[in-house]
């Protein structure tokens, strides 16, 4: 293993979460992907407008903007996961394919329940944030516990060979993190 990607497990504070997280008792209740541990490029499948909960479909999150930046606090684990070349390159072909088309994805509401209830329901099409991570795992070729369409995000505190390098408020993460990067530049 030569490289890594990043899960960043959150709790954001809109309504849905604070719902979702009464109902699941977990902890947080959004996952996304990163390719470096900047968080410079954050991706997953999640509200489209900050004031909206729908439309949802796939996006780029940037600590600050959007969704993140609504609140001041953003509890969090980052979670570094070994991966191949090979891997990171079928990541970085995955991130495209959903860029590139996101206009032909949307968030699986109805997965919600399935999900909930335990149903093994696979929409090709519509993704929550917790099946994106996990379609994207197995479409790099790591192994899944369980089918993708069945993952939570609580299923990523756990997942195998993932190793916790953070755990704290996200806003803190990331700007300090950027600001270590500009403070080794000069």
């Amino acid at each position: 293993m030569d490289d890594f990607i990043y899960l960043i497990i959150a709790q954001t504070g809109t309504r849905p979460a604070r719902f979702f997280k009464f109902i699941t008792k977990k902890p947080y209740n959004h996952v996304s992907l990163s390719r470096d541990i900047n968080l410079s490029e954050m991706y997953s499948f999640c509200r489209t407008y900050r004031p909206f909960p729908i439309p949802a479909t796939f996006n780029k999150e940037i600590v600050g903007k959007g969704t993140l930046g609504q609140f001041n606090s953003i509890p969090c684990e980052i979670y570094q996961i070994p991966v191949t070349h090979r891997q990171k390159r079928t990541y970085e072909h995955i991130i495209h394919h959903f860029s590139k088309n996101r206009k032909v994805y949307s968030y699986n509401i109805l997965g919600l329940l399935a999900v909930y209830l335990n149903i093994e329901w696979n929409r090709k099409k519509n993704f929550l944030c917790s099946q994106f991570v996990a379609y994207t795992m197995l479409k790099m070729g790591i192994p899944l516990k369980k089918p993708f369409c069945l993952y939570t995000p609580d299923d990523f505190r756990n997942f195998p060979g993932a190793a916790l390098v953070y755990q704290g408020e996200l806003n803190n993460f990331y700007y300090n993190m950027h600001a270590n990067l500009i403070e080794q530049r000069y």
